[in-house]
């Protein structure tokens, strides 16, 4: 189930299909067996195959694959990696939604849409919600911050990320009181 996070992820920044295809019969996508599986996984090695091929000398559209992965990874050093990559980001996806939201820039059904399908494959939306200040800290040293700015890929519509650059720190503690638990 982990491993469906990144293809989510995929359907999200680049090919809607792999959410249609989900949303068809998220059991049957949790399965090998699944009717939809190949696609989903060869769709899914598409976005990734037509994104690195496009920004070969790393200038900025490669970017995108890192939506949700920002809280993601401080969630997993804050776990000492003992969660799942797949849950991290799915947690990850929900925050960056919902700080896209925030910020003006992403439409509520497709905000929803990301907890409707993460949940709809067993994928966790929420974190530790005592765990905020620990994980801004180590979002704040990111490899993807700017000085000291943060940075996240968000989306500005269903398939159209972007970065976020120094988002309202309101915004950041309002998005993560949608995913705390």
């Amino acid at each position: 189930v982990s491993g469906l996070a990144e293809i989510i992820k995929a359907g999200f920044i680049s090919d809607p299909v792999i959410l249609d295809l989900i949303e068809e019969d998220p059991a049957a996508a949790r399965t090998p067996e699944g009717p939809h599986t190949a696609e989903l996984i060869v769709r899914s090695i598409q976005v990734k195959a037509d994104v690195v091929s496009s920004d070969l000398k790393e200038s900025g559209l490669r970017e995108i694959l890192n939506y949700g992965h920002t809280l993601a990874h401080a969630i997993e050093k804050n776990e000492r990696y003992k969660w799942r990559h797949g849950a991290a980001v799915s947690v990850g996806m929900v925050f960056a939604a919902e700080l896209g939201r925030l910020a003006g820039r992403l439409d509520d059904a497709t905000a929803d849409r990301h907890k409707a399908v993460l949940a709809s494959v067993g994928l966790p939306l929420t974190y530790r919600g005592d765990q905020w200040s620990k994980l801004l800290q180590t979002m704040q040293v990111d490899k993807k911050s700017r000085g000291n700015l943060l940075r996240f890929i968000v989306l500005d519509g269903l398939a159209k990320p972007t970065v976020l650059e120094g988002p309202d720190p309101a915004h950041l503690v309002a998005a993560y009181g949608e995913v705390s638990a």
